[in-house]
């Protein structure tokens, strides 16, 4: 099969926003064996997005768009879709309620205007978004000559877009293989070294064609490995993929931290409160980002590891980070702490944060160099802190 993806916005034609999406399906589709044959960005616009849509479905299977399936009068992906499957929009009852209960669970009020995102052409389905108020739409494609591709349009958030391809367009696409079969999938996260350190680590695994197929991913320092296999049966998949998991574990080591949707901080909170641990913060270059981390983490999965944190003022810390999370440590009276200071620089211009991490288990001081701009370094530098403390909670060594 052949897929091509149609992102939608003014604010992608014009530079304001990176399409993101667009590579992130590509990924995903490739997983599954599926060529993309084209990306196309368009403007939010009846026109262009009509040109599109109709260009595509001759030319693809399967197309993809996300973005325009809002409640403003630029969103016009389901009025494209409706000229371009000549039908008419309707009213979809699964889709109002389904927007209705979402409302009701904030506690806001839904205006005339949302009612439009329950509206498709008469013969899509609805596509259920868990985590937003626009549906999205399941646009059939036709054999008979001339064919038509099957459309897929999805909203232009990242985290709704992705939740609704895992939970139904995934799904759906893989029922059209017309090989049968199944497909299933493995999620492995690393933290520690960098995506081609990683992929050099890893001989022959990261090679299109193979089977099962691992592709790599990288996202503020986090690498995702995802192995895919294709077979009979899911068992027959998950014995594919286990020989393939177990070298991965075995080359990787104590670099492969979680699994599936698990971040660096989910694992820093599971191995300290395995121990029981409960842990302070004191940050200034991270500005908060280790606190909020660790503290969401907490809330996922329903520990009580953060016990509260201090938000130091520009040039309150120096460099001596072990007597900071020491001193943290015992006058909040817990077990563990990371203390984190200000930004520092080299006599050759090269910028790190100096930070440390105190648990019964031992303690580490580490220089951390900064890379990258704005909140992705911000990010990077927090989750080094998280991982340190992973790793003195689990008695590993500390990297440097």
């Amino acid at each position: 099969m052949k897929a091509e993806i149609i992102a939608i916005g003014d604010e992608l034609t014009t530079g304001q926003r990176l399409d993101t999406n667009s590579r992130w399906l590509s990924r995903e589709l490739g997983l599954l064996g599926i060529t993309v044959g084209c990306h196309v960005t368009v403007p939010d616009t009846l026109h262009d997005g009509e040109r599109a849509f109709r260009e595509a479905r001759e030319r693809a299977d399967i197309v993809i768009a996300t973005g325009g399936i809002g409640p403003t009068a630029d969103d016009l992906t389901r009025e494209v879709l409706s000229r371009v499957a000549g039908e008419p929009l309707e009213l979809v009852p699964e889709a109002l309620r389904a927007i209705e209960a979402m409302f009701a669970s904030r506690g806001r009020v839904m205006t005339d205007n949302n009612k439009l995102q329950a509206m498709l052409p008469r013969t899509a389905a609805m596509v259920p978004n868990p985590t937003g108020t626009a549906p999205g739409i399941d646009l059939p494609g036709r054999s008979q000559a001339p064919p038509l591709g099957r459309v897929f349009a999805l909203p232009g958030v990242p985290s709704e877009m992705e939740r609704m391809w895992v939970d139904t367009v995934r799904p759906a696409i893989l029922a059209m293989n017309p090989t049968g079969g199944t497909m299933q999938f493995r999620v492995l996260k690393c933290f520690g070294a960098g995506e081609s350190a990683i992929e050099a680590m890893l001989p022959d695994l990261i090679r299109r064609g193979r089977d099962p197929l691992v592709g790599i991913t990288a996202h503020e320092a986090t690498i995702t490995l995802r192995i895919a296999a294709r077979g009979s049966s899911e068992s027959a998949c998950q014995e594919a993929i286990a020989p393939v998991e177990a070298t991965i574990r075995e080359c990787l080591g104590d670099l492969v931290f979680g699994e599936e949707q698990d971040d660096v901080e989910d694992a820093a909170a599971r191995a300290c409160a395995g121990r029981g641990l409960r842990v302070t913060v004191s940050e200034g270059g991270t500005l908060g980002r280790v606190a909020t981390l660790l503290a969401e983490a907490d809330r996922r999965q329903q520990s009580a590891v953060f016990h509260g944190a201090h938000l130091a003022a520009a040039g309150d810390a120096g460099d001596d980070m072990l007597a900071t999370a020491e001193s943290h440590r015992r006058d909040s009276q817990t077990d563990a702490s990371i203390a984190i200071g200000d930004a520092l620089r080299d006599d050759d211009g090269q910028e790190w944060l100096p930070m440390a991490v105190v648990t019964p288990q031992g303690h580490v001081a580490h220089r951390h160099r900064l890379a990258g701009s704005g909140s992705l370094r911000i990010s990077r530098a927090a989750k080094t802190a998280l991982d340190l403390l992973r790793r003195l909670a689990l008695g590993l060594p500390t990297l440097e």
